[in-house]
């Protein structure tokens, strides 16, 4: 065996055993990955599934029967938990409507060849950076009687006082106008990336036919973003269905609970009668609305996949 051949040999050798063993690191990292979702995800919510089936109570989480399904059962012959259900449903679908109306036409005046465009998008953006806690604590002082901006705007424009959180009638626009404010900036930078991929040669095809605005927007530009508008609605739907902080700090629930969601009923469950059972039966059954939720969405995926591959 010549020197060549056995150097050669030698530098194969090395070669094939350093693949050996860096072939282990991917495994090493979607093992890392795996782990945190059973310990962070799949942990909590198998214990918390248990938890459903049982009468705990909050002065001692380890212990309880098991009662099987009588919690579901209580809860939802319970008109406070149904209401809570309803009131949940009103929540995301006016929350979700207000943020893709307000995203898509702040993504479409972004798009658009106006002067300040950077400085727009900055100052546009800043109510997403804005923590979550700050945007309630500081709506809550905005709907104040006495003290509140909204009151003195009113007021001026003849309208007297508004009563955000002691009317009920404003309860539910009282944690709505937030919660728009706060997550229509996500909305239109999503949005906004998508408008940018559409392709020129499209805008400039309804140009040279004679097209209006509103007529490009519908027949070339709906359809191109038409996707990323369910993901996003998708998104705002299940982070709708589990939003506390807004709600709890603006108006706990109230008044007379017409923003009670199921979260806050949960929460009411589990820290103010010290049901954890119920409280954790009232979490499986939001679980399962979200669940039918996406469901749902990918039904309609599927279907408009299936008419687009027709078409």
């Amino acid at each position: 065996m010549t020197t060549s051949t056995r150097l050669a040999k030698s530098v194969t050798h090395r070669a094939g055993a350093k693949r050996r063993r860096w072939s282990y690191g991917p495994y090493l990292f979607i093992g890392l990955a795996v782990a945190y979702l059973l310990f962070f995800t799949a942990f909590p919510l198998f214990t918390g599934i248990q938890l459903s089936f049982k009468n705990t109570k909050l002065l001692n989480p380890t212990g309880g029967q098991f009662v099987g399904f009588e919690n579901y059962s209580s809860l939802l012959s319970s008109g406070s938990f149904m209401k809570s259900v309803w009131t949940t449903l009103i929540y995301t679908v006016a929350s979700v409507a207000g943020c893709l109306f307000l995203g898509i036409v702040s993504a479409l005046v972004i798009n658009s060849a106006i002067p300040g465009r950077a400085l727009a998008r900055t100052i546009m953006v800043l109510p997403w950076a804005v923590p979550t806690v700050a945007v309630a604590l500081v709506f809550r002082w905005i709907y104040n009687d006495t003290t509140g901006v909204s009151g003195q705007f009113t007021q001026a424009l003849g309208m007297g006082q508004i009563g955000w959180l002691t009317d009920p009638q404003y309860g539910m626009a009282a944690v709505v106008i937030p919660t728009v404010w706060k997550l229509s900036p996500f909305v239109m930078l999503v949005v906004l990336a998508a408008l940018q991929s559409v392709p020129e040669e499209l805008y400039e095809a309804t140009k040279i036919d004679g097209a209006d605005a509103l007529t490009t927007f519908r027949q070339i530009v709906l359809p191109q973003i038409a996707p990323t508008i369910r993901v996003v609605a998708l998104l705002m739907t299940i982070w709708s269905f589990r939003r506390f902080e807004i709600i709890w700090l603006i108006t706990g629930g109230g008044p007379v609970d017409v923003t009670t969601t199921i979260v806050i009923n949960v929460y009411r469950q589990a820290f103010n009668n010290g049901a954890l059972g119920l409280a954790a039966a009232a979490g499986v059954l939001g679980l399962l609305l979200s669940l039918v939720v996406t469901v749902v969405y990918f039904f309609i995926e599927q279907r408009s996949n299936k008419a687009n591959g027709a078409s």
